[in-house]
């Protein structure tokens, strides 16, 4: 009996030894012609057994990487695309700066903040009004998703004032939509726990109150 353990690696083990296999032979064809033949009968394989890969733009070009990698890069057929080296492939990608800018509340995230520090370069007074009751009503929706069911108003208008340096004030905290509003709109009951909700939260908050 054979075992795995006695058989060579899988280099991208998604396809399967089978594939491998059928690789492994187009590699020994002499004849040009029957290994391209070989080639493309294998990328259609290796669609097949990958269709999550169609929605992957260039799909093909994606199959006929693999196909290469698989082969060591030893496969020596007539490519649609340009024959991928593995040293590039194999190349480490560059470092990512982390990001240094504090945040002075986590829940708001970033982008709240940045956007309201820089609402001291808006002068119209319709725009900064609609930004103004936009982000705070955004903000009691971003707290509810990090916190209990509980947000009081007047904290989010200290908050708001805090963040925009002053320059957006509301004048009656109480006009915010309504607690349970917020959470039966977004499809969230007041008693749920949030683990499981919080990315489609996100999601349904982004689309409802950060659009113009």
């Amino acid at each position: 009996m054979e075992y795995n353990t006695t058989r060579g690696k899988l280099i991208l083990p998604e396809y399967g030894r089978n594939v491998q296999n059928m690789i492994a032979h187009a590699m020994e064809l002499t004849d040009r012609i029957e290994r391209n033949r070989a080639a493309q009968a294998i990328i259609e394989v290796m669609g097949q057994l990958n269709p999550h890969l169609r929605d992957v733009d260039d799909f093909r070009h994606k199959l006929w990487t693999h196909l290469f990698v698989m082969s060591d890069f030893k496969l020596d057929v007539d490519s649609p695309y340009e024959i991928p080296k593995p040293e590039v492939l194999n190349e480490k990608p560059a470092r990512m700066a982390y990001p240094k800018n504090k945040i002075r509340y986590g829940h708001y995230g970033s982008y709240t903040q940045r956007i309201l520090e820089e609402s001291t370069s808006i002068t119209d007074e319709k725009e900064r009004e609609y930004l103004k009751n936009t982000m705070a009503n955004f903000m009691k929706v971003q707290f509810l998703a990090h916190n209990n069911d509980a947000v009081e108003n007047n904290v989010i208008a200290d908050q708001l004032k805090e963040l925009s340096k002053g320059e957006l004030i509301l004048e009656n905290p109480d006009e915010l939509v309504n607690t349970n509003t917020l959470l039966k709109s977004l499809g969230l009951g007041s008693n749920q726990k949030r683990t499981n909700n919080k990315t489609n939260f996100k999601q349904k908050q982004k689309k409802k109150f950060i659009k113009k």
